[in-house]
């Protein structure tokens, strides 16, 4: 099983966070970089644990930071598998839309320069972020409205603990309807933690309670259905 998107360097012991998700049974972790700081922390993780894998990327919410692309190109290795999360926030509007724009576009340059995927933050701005093509990965996908798009495009989807939540029906009605080659589940930890262990902070190892909502949702068999998962993980990402 693997959990396609963590912020390991967010938790107080990414190691031991790293310890329970194999006994758990998740032995992959897609760890995001947001920003030169956590970009380097993060790589620090891949290769002091070769089940780490890594995106790099500035997030919407530091478009206005001064943060360098060039510099993350310097840490780009073989353990980069994606740029992000990048993407457009006009809910929070933590950075101006034209910053967002620009930094955005950058990096999705910089992302077919490298031949790798996206992995897309929207919120508040679908229409902006839908409208291109390539390697994508939707994540956290919480904009029902915005899935046609993605089914035509022939993104990759992916279901944060959110999904598991008792008012998230939407959520898991949008699940059931992604094509099975498509599919994606994650932590986003250290936030979101699925309903089952809601309260706590969120960790790799509980993206099994995540998979298990989306197999429950869609009538398949959870084991079977983390194995598609992680083919469908190690195609998008390139991953050995």
């Amino acid at each position: 099983m693997i959990d396609t998107h963590a912020h390991l360097d967010a938790l107080d012991d990414a190691s031991a966070a790293l310890a329970r998700a194999r006994e758990a049974g998740v032995t992959r972790v897609i760890a995001i970089g947001s920003g030169l700081k956590s970009a380097r922390a993060t790589r620090a993780l891949a290769r002091a644990d070769g089940s780490v894998f890594v995106a790099l990327g500035i997030h919407p919410h530091q478009a206005a930071e001064n943060e360098s692309l060039a510099d993350l190109r310097d840490l780009v290795d073989d353990r980069v598998v994606a740029v992000g999360e990048i993407g457009l926030d006009f809910y929070r509007d933590y950075a101006p839309r034209d910053e967002q724009h620009r930094v955005f576009e950058a990096q999705l340059q910089w992302a077919s320069e490298l031949g790798k995927p996206v992995i897309v933050h929207t919120r508040g701005a679908d229409e902006d972020t839908a409208g291109f093509d390539g390697r994508v990965v939707l994540h956290c996908f919480s904009t029902p409205e915005l899935l046609p798009v993605a089914l035509e495009r022939g993104y990759y989807v992916s279901f944060a603990g959110n999904v598991t939540f008792p008012k998230a029906q939407e959520l898991r009605d949008a699940a059931a309807r992604v094509p099975t080659d498509r599919l994606l589940a994650e932590t986003d930890c250290p936030y979101l933690a699925p309903q089952p262990v809601r309260g706590k902070r969120n960790e790799p190892a509980y993206v099994v309670h995540t998979v298990a909502a989306l197999a429950q949702t869609r009538g398949e068999d959870a084991a079977e259905l983390a194995r598609r998962i992680d083919a469908n993980a190690r195609e998008v990402f390139s991953l050995p």
